[in-house]
């Protein structure tokens, strides 16, 4: 019977260990769980905090673009202002021009001809008062018809010229560097 007891207390005793070896890998399982949930916890966070860090650093290369872009465009017209500063001056003085040319074709008279001289340096110096702001006129008589700088007014048949050449100049056009601030208005050959 002795034999039965110490068998039955050595039973009792394995079962114990592995009641206790049991409870203790469930702890540690439960504790292992526990830990791959805050670890893919933690994973979707350091996910999230890359994707906003992606967004944001998009969102600052696209700012500094469009920093840079406005630098160039607010570069590019302060130069196209300074480029034709003047323009506005020359639409004023053109029609001065114009009558001062209208002056100096009256007939040349002794009577005349002090007021002629004098209203011809006028003249010049306006001229040259445009030319040195860089407003020039545009050569028309006897060149090639070109829209973008001829405003062609009449066509006429003359034979002494080749067809789509400039006959006749009515009225000087103007240009303001590479700008052409007034057509010439001109009679074209058919």
């Amino acid at each position: 019977m002795t034999e039965k007891r110490d068998e039955t207390q050595a039973n009792e005793e394995v079962e114990e260990k592995d009641s206790v070896e049991v409870t203790d890998s469930a702890e540690e399982n439960e504790e292992i769980v526990q830990e791959s949930e805050e670890s893919s916890e933690l994973n979707k966070e350091i996910e999230e905090l890359h994707k906003e860090k992606e967004d944001l650093f998009n969102r600052l290369v696209r700012l500094q673009a469009e920093f840079d872009n406005f630098k160039k465009r607010s570069q590019k017209e302060k130069e196209a202002e300074r480029k034709y500063k003047s323009q506005d001056i020359a639409n004023d003085l053109l029609p001065v021009l114009d009558n001062f040319e209208r002056a100096l074709q009256v007939e040349h008279t002794d009577a005349t001809s002090n007021l002629i001289e004098g209203i011809s340096m006028v003249y010049r110096q306006l001229q040259d008062a445009l030319k040195n702001n860089g407003i020039e006129a545009i050569e028309a008589e006897g060149k090639e018809f070109d829209p973008n700088l001829h405003h062609a007014v009449m066509q006429v048949e003359d034979e002494n010229f080749e067809s789509n050449y400039v006959v006749e100049e009515l009225q000087k056009g103007y240009m303001l560097k590479d700008r052409v601030i007034r057509p010439a208005m001109v009679k074209v050959n058919k």
